[in-house]
């Protein structure tokens, strides 16, 4: 499975992205074509050892910033990187694409390249966020701010199939965010998605609170993008908070810092599994083919992670069993 990942998109781009490009390449032989300006990604690629690697680049002439909106990555921007990458999927040149870029260009991109799964209107963003027993999918994470019961219903169904089939949990358990767990809190939204939800097949339990996310309780959790924007930066900010809190507390005692030295492994296996970029990517959800979104200052660490998730998630082919559902 060859990954088309957009050079560009990153707010350090291509020297991210083509690390992150070479560590995939080196660590797990996956197959790779930078798309980008082809002087300067191959600029780049000089600095790195890639003898025997599978890794090629595809010029793109233009480039979606961060303060370029959605439609012109689609409309005007014919050539942009993140467009010829989805373009080199659609033609079959490559199997999935990886942007660090404009989220809502890529998700544009996406749906006007690969289009959506049939019977689903509205593809999603999905993050794998640490929780006390594993890992929590939450979905939508900001590509749709406006959402309708039906929308969140869906949601939940590619969810619980990327869980199942990516994840390998046998039967996800899926929860609907809401202020309490009761069928009558909520908003109108997630009210009218609750009691969608409850006639399907899914393994449904119900409203959960945000708390739920990270005790392990479920496996998906479903909400609105602008929510879910919303839990992630938090989610985000806390991590890094919790970290330098911690390390202020131990420089400060005596005691404290000989119990940092005999704990030195699990403060390093803490650091680990709140580190956004030890998960790599957030896959988009209900694009009739693959992709994966990441963080615009994502490291090479979680560029590489991400193209090595693009390659599993394209072999896997969720898309098609999606259709089953709908």
């Amino acid at each position: 499975m060859r990954v088309a990942v957009d050079a560009m998109g990153g707010d350090f781009a291509p020297v991210s992205e083509v690390a992150g490009a070479v560590s995939a390449c080196r660590r797990w032989g996956c197959d790779v074509v930078l798309v980008g300006d082809e002087t300067l990604v191959r600029a780049e690629l000089a600095k790195h050892q890639t003898e025997n690697l599978k890794i090629s680049i595809h010029h793109a002439s233009q480039v979606v910033g961060m303060e370029d909106s959605a439609s012109d990555a689609v409309r005007k921007k014919k050539d942009s990187s993140i467009r010829v990458a989805f373009d080199l999927v659609k033609s079959g040149e490559a199997h999935a694409v990886v942007s660090t870029g404009n989220s809502g260009a890529t998700m544009a991109a996406g749906m006007f390249v690969l289009k959506r799964v049939k019977g689903i209107d509205r593809p999603a963003i999905g993050t794998l966020l640490p929780n006390v027993k594993g890992m929590t999918l939450v979905l939508d994470m900001g590509a749709n701010v406006d959402c309708k019961p039906l929308n969140l219903k869906q949601f939940a169904i590619m969810g619980s199939l990327y869980m199942q089939h990516v994840a390998g949990v046998k039967s996800p358990r899926v929860g609907l965010l809401s202020n309490g767990e009761e069928e009558k809190k909520g908003t109108e939204l997630t009210r009218g998605a609750h009691h969608l939800l409850v006639e399907t097949d899914l393994n449904y339990v119900g409203n959960v609170e945000g708390g739920d996310v990270f005790n392990g309780s479920v496996d998906v959790v479903v909400c609105d993008g602008f929510v879910g924007n919303v839990l992630l930066k938090v989610a985000e900010g806390l991590a890094v908070a919790m970290t330098s809190m911690l390390r202020s507390e131990i420089e400060g005692r005596f005691l404290s810092k000989i119990g940092a030295l005999l704990s030195r492994s699990a403060f390093r296996a803490f650091k680990k599994k709140v580190d956004p970029c030890e998960y790599g990517g957030a896959p988009l959800l209900g694009l009739d083919g693959t992709g994966v979104v990441c963080h615009g200052k994502a490291t090479p660490l979680a560029i590489a992670i991400a193209i090595r998730q693009a390659q599993e998630f394209a072999g896997i082919r969720v898309e098609e069993k999606l259709v089953h559902f709908i």
